[in-house]
């Protein structure tokens, strides 16, 4: 009888100790005690993606963002390509209802055009994080930076250049997408500083490098020797401005700044060709919405939004963001 007991004591003993080891295991995952790349129920979370133009520098390192950190926390990442086609947007998001995956991270193309998408995944109870740009229907979270800081950093910089007084011209990006929006609205209100900097000419180059080539070339035709200095929305749209204006022997008269800060942009400000562009960082804004995508997901508290300052980079720090 007592080595009856004995044994069971010594079973018992074991059990408890199996028990406490499995939840030291499960700690520091999240607050379900769950590992971060997993939901409660212990099964691999999927995110699904779309990204406006995965064709765009900027917007394949905002992908490239998202992909490392979920390798990092061990999420599985589903990424699709916009191609600049908001009905494309909202057929990928319909499909991510489908597979039933667990958030889907949205870097919108327009703010109007592309809400469709929000509301129906909204609608399915799937949660969605918009990244970079915005919506008019709202998300669950937003992470970007305020692209409104990003075009006032930028003439305010074409005024320490120019000595607050020149004419400008102003790149925009794609018509009706939040950027392009925000960018227009802070480059206005910066400009009422400086009342002897005119804006004389402003056109659509859809963040497109051989579109702003040709716009810069017909705008130094209109305004032969009028140009002192230029704003392009973004560093693909800076590039092509750029060429024109090295092509036509002018640069060193025509002050030129952009934003994105991507990689030819800042080989162009290190070579003193490129006068300066305002840092993005993709990678911060894609690893900050996979982060709030699974804060949702696992249901703790997140911030409704996040948001990433801009930085001037010229010559004197390029080095810094060379990588």
């Amino acid at each position: 009888m007592k080595k009856s007991l004995s044994l069971m004591l010594v079973l018992l003993l074991a059990f408890m100790l199996a028990a406490c080891g499995k939840d030291k295991e499960n700690s520091g995952g999240n607050a379900s005690g769950s590992p971060a790349g997993e939901g409660g129920s212990g099964k691999k979370i999927v995110i699904g993606v779309s990204i406006l133009n995965m064709a765009n520098e900027f917007t394949a390192t905002l992908a490239k963002g998202i992909e490392a950190k979920g390798k990092e926390l061990g999420v599985k990442i589903i990424i699709n390509d916009g191609q600049k086609d908001p009905n494309k947007q909202i057929q990928q998001v319909e499909t991510f209802i489908a597979q039933k995956v667990d958030a889907i991270i949205f870097n919108p193309i327009e703010a109007e055009a592309s809400s469709p998408a929000v509301d129906k995944a909204k609608a399915a109870g799937i949660p969605i994080i918009n990244v970079n740009s915005v919506t008019k229907s709202a998300p669950d979270a937003f992470v970007g930076s305020k692209d409104q800081e990003s075009a006032k950093i930028a003439i305010d910089y074409l005024a320490e250049r120019l000595g607050s007084k020149g004419n400008l011209v102003m790149m925009h990006g794609h018509l009706g997408q939040s950027a392009e929006i925000d960018r227009t609205e802070g480059a206005v209100e910066a400009l009422k500083a400086y009342p002897d900097m005119k804006l004389i000419a402003e056109q659509t180059g859809e963040w497109n490098r051989d579109k702003a080539l040709t716009l810069m070339q017909n705008w130094l035709q209109a305004h032969n020797g009028q140009i002192q200095g230029v704003f392009a929305q973004n560093d693909e749209m800076g590039m092509g401005a750029l060429k024109a204006l090295e092509d036509a022997g002018v640069k060193k008269d025509i002050v030129l700044v952009s934003v994105d800060a991507i990689a030819d942009a800042l080989q162009a400000v290190k070579d003193g060709r490129l006068d300066a562009t305002v840092f993005q960082n993709a990678a911060a804004q894609g690893g900050g919405a996979l982060e709030t995508a699974l804060k949702i997901i696992n249901k703790e508290s997140f911030e409704k939004e996040v948001f990433v300052p801009f930085e001037l980079v010229t010559k004197d720090n390029v080095d810094q963001y060379l990588k």
